[in-house]
């Protein structure tokens, strides 16, 4: 008779160490072999990015990266104030049969060197104005909200030569 004899191979690098009996294969959860591990491994990943990313932020937005990255610009100069041109007042219809009799001044740049057309300004107002009840145009409060929106309107149309706006002429009645 022979004798046999079971030579145990040696672990390779890296292998779990194995007490003698085999290893249990892992238990799949419908969603394929290694579920866990995976989920692990996007969890650490996810983490890592938002560590880096909110460092990242950090550094440019409020940290020493900030003003290398981002200068200050430097506000445009106020624009030097010319001429006011007037137009003559108008009578504009107010809701419930009132109305409101505005004339205004438009407050030019230095850089302007002929009158402009004063019917854009007017239509702009008249677009702005009607309609409106006497209880909106007459209070103090509206009538700056008013007054801010027409000098706004006026900045565009006139594409920056109108710098603001006087009203010379507001009696409603």
């Amino acid at each position: 008779m022979t004798e046999q004899r079971v030579i145990a191979s040696k672990p390779k690098i890296g292998a779990r160490p194995t007490s003698g009996a085999p290893e249990p294969e892992p238990e799949s959860k419908g969603k394929g072999e290694g579920g866990g591990s995976k989920k692990k491994l996007m969890i650490i990943v996810l983490a890592v990015v938002l560590v880096l990313g909110g460092g990242a932020a950090y550094w440019f937005l409020m940290g020493p990266g900030a003003s290398a990255t981002e200068a200050a610009p430097e506000p445009e100069p106020e624009p030097e104030k010319g001429e006011v041109f007037v137009i003559e007042a108008v009578s504009i219809n107010l809701a419930g049969g009132h109305y409101l009799r505005l004339g205004m001044g438009l407050q030019l740049t230095a850089e302007v060197t002929e009158e402009p057309d004063a019917a854009r300004a007017l239509d702009l107002a008249i677009a702005l104005f009607s309609g409106r009840t006497v209880e909106e145009v007459s209070s103090p409060e509206g009538r700056e909200a008013l007054k801010t929106e027409l000098a706004h309107q006026l900045e565009e149309a006139y594409e920056g030569e109108v710098i603001d706006v006087y009203l010379t002429d507001y009696v409603t009645q």
